[in-house]
């Protein structure tokens, strides 16, 4: 292995590497994140690299190659993002793409794709409203709304493979800054561009990257957020996994500007595949002269190192993260001083998430114009976000600031599952809110959405459905959120037991109208008081379905009825009388003996025995047994 001396030497080292790739007279790409590995994605790549080796091919579509024959490659890549129809393959120089691939599939995709160039139509992506197939990724409706910047080579190159990083661009910009840019230009720049981070607080991170490099302290670190803690978010865990080196290079490049020699990922333990790569990718950069001693020749040394977290969402935030690295509880403290000022080990700190740090190369390769006209003026760029709930495309996607939460979820995302009804959207995860059908085409950005008394956050998307109840979605955040807290301060320990106690009595039938007042007063107190940013966030779902859903909250309180018919010990089991065939399946399948019936009479369910099981319903070979 080389070690880069030198911009020239990556140079031409880059050129090697793109020339390696074309000449590949087939490139099979199968997607290797981990939705599509839970798919069997690998037993797709160990298939198809069985079949490669005893197939030779004709090249007829990649003229360039000066071989008549050769074996087709075969190659992992990073998450492609539409994680439903995994598992993904990818074929180049034909640019198509097959969805829920299996093992079996793939001596098809042989004899007909790879050696006579011709299509497997079966495999190809339908347009799930038109019926219309999509052969390659640019035609599928949940890729043509996107704007990818962040994931450009997510599910194009090998991220195990620091060759094909290095030959898609990657560590070029940091040459451009170490080799024709002061520090001060380089904050600078991204001062320009706006860049705000990712990790759901949005602050300018050339302001953070300023401020440590006035810091009259000369040991300082760069330390990277990779604990993704919000429930359905996995943004940065596909970035991490997808394409690490264009983490780690924004990383380096952020170390140069403000002169630390050290720096830090920090990764919940949850996500093996990304620790794994990030190891990965952080030994072959280090090998390379990338990482470590004089980098590319320059002088300049930086060295990275990987702490694995135990999965507690308090340790997303900035000081309990660096306590965790310490080897300290994970619990927020008392600023100021600031993470700036004294962060980790009490030097003065630049701590950015994953996406943040991702987006730092192209904004220094193409300048902070081109950044600012992507987005709107105080919300320059992208922002990768996870659509999930009940919306017929779900998966990773990225789109710039200032699109409406309607082009996501209906042109991207197809729209609602089983045509049912658009109800809400949740944002920002167990720290944000919902929107409703009336807020869908208000603009994305991080000042828009907090007028609408929400957050982005670090860009979760749950979509929810008619069948949703809000008041047990708010309890579920809810108990989120309190398991969770640390416990250090008494509004965010104590406030938020309280209101989980009165929403868990409220979806079990014996809320009372006084408990709105309450949790309007808990949720004021704990957004006003808790000590960090993550317990001043915690009530914010309540509050947003409260203003959004009272009814929904009334008719639990009042008529002990849960309009979705979601909440167990508020469900009323009914039997049909004209559907009710007497055959006693439901009598005797009840644990209770709360139906009672007779021979050609309808049978009975007493609704004061009745435990709310479902057992009932589940035996009724006439579907005459209904929830009320």
């Amino acid at each position: 292995m080389i070690k880069i001396k030198s911009h020239e030497e990556l140079n031409t080292l880059q050129k090697n590497f793109e020339d390696g790739i074309k000449n590949e007279p087939v490139r099979i790409l199968v997607c290797a994140g981990t939705g599509c590995q839970a798919s069997g994605s690998l037993k797709v790549w160990e298939k198809m690299c069985e079949l490669a080796k005893d197939t030779k091919i004709s090249v007829e579509f990649a003229p360039e190659v000066a071989h008549d024959h050769n074996h087709p490659a075969v190659h992992k890549s990073g998450c492609l993002g539409f994680c439903e129809q995994g598992p993904l393959v990818r074929i180049e120089p034909l640019g198509v793409l097959y969805t829920k691939v299996k093992p079996e599939d793939c001596e098809e995709i042989f004899e007909k794709t790879v050696k006579q160039n011709e299509v497997v139509n079966r495999l190809l992506y339908k347009n799930k409203i038109t019926g219309e197939e999509c052969f390659n990724q640019s035609e599928i409706p949940f890729y043509k709304g996107q704007t990818r910047v962040v994931l450009k080579t997510c599910g194009t190159i090998d991220p195990e493979s620091i060759e094909e990083a290095i030959a898609a661009g990657e560590y070029q910009a940091l040459a451009k800054a170490l080799f024709t840019m002061t520090q001060d230009e380089v904050i600078k720049t991204v001062l320009d561009s706006k860049l705000r981070g990712r990790g759901g607080g949005g602050f300018v991170a050339g302001k953070k990257w300023q401020q440590v490099a006035g810091q009259p302290e000369k040991i300082r670190y760069v330390v990277c957020n990779g604990d993704e803690g919000d429930p359905g978010a996995f943004m940065d865990c596909s970035i991490m996994e997808g394409d690490p080196h264009r983490m780690i290079e924004g990383m380096i490049i952020a170390a140069y500007a403000v002169g630390a020699q050290e720096g830090y990922i920090y990764v919940r333990a949850e996500y093996p595949l990304a620790v794994k790569r990030l190891t990965n990718a952080i030994k072959q950069a280090t090998e390379y002269g990338l990482l470590g001693d004089n980098i590319l020749g320059s002088g300049f040394s930086f060295r990275l190192n990987i702490n694995r977290g135990a999965g507690a969402f308090v340790c997303g935030e900035g000081s309990a993260l660096t306590a965790s690295i310490e080897g300290k509880r994970g619990m927020p403290r008392v600023k100021p001083p600031r993470t700036v000022e004294q962060g980790l080990f009490g030097k003065p700190t630049v701590l950015n998430n994953v996406e943040t740090y991702a987006n730092v190369p192209q904004i220094i390769l193409s300048g902070a114009d081109w950044y600012r006209s992507i987005g709107t003026e105080n919300s320059p760029g992208t922002k990768t976000f996870a659509l999930t709930g009940a919306v017929r495309n779900t998966g990773l996607v990225e789109v710039p600031f200032g699109i409406t939460p309607r082009e996501i979820i209906f042109n991207i995302g197809g729209g609602i599952r089983d045509d049912k009804k658009f109800k809400a959207v949740q944002i920002g995860g167990p720290s944000g809110g919902c929107l409703t059908e009336k807020q869908l085409d208000e603009p994305l950005d991080f000042d828009s959405v907090k007028k609408l008394g929400v957050i982005v956050g670090s860009g979760g998307l749950v979509v929810m459905d008619e069948s949703t109840c809000m008041v047990e979605v708010a309890r579920f955040f809810m108990e989120f959120t309190h398991r969770e807290s640390c416990g250090k301060c008494v509004p965010c320990r104590e406030g938020t037991l309280r209101m989980l106690e009165i929403l868990e009595r409220i979806v079990a039938g014996q809320g009372e109208m006084e408990d709105i007042d309450k949790l309007r007063t808990l949720a004021d107190l704990i957004i006003h008081t808790a000590l960090c940013g993550l317990g001043k966030s915690a009530p914010l779902p309540v509050v947003s379905t409260l203003n959004s859903f009272l009814d929904e909250y009334i008719e639990h309180i009042q008529n002990k009825k849960c309009p979705a018919h979601v909440c167990q010990k508020l469900k009323q089991y009914i039997i049909d009388k004209e559907k009710c065939k007497s055959c006693s399946k439901c009598a005797r399948g009840c644990p209770v003996q709360a139906i009672s019936g007779a021979p050609k009479v309808p049978y009975e369910i007493d609704q004061d025995k009745c435990i709310k099981c479902g057992a009932c319903m589940a035996a009724c070979p006439f579907k005459a047994i209904y929830v009320a």
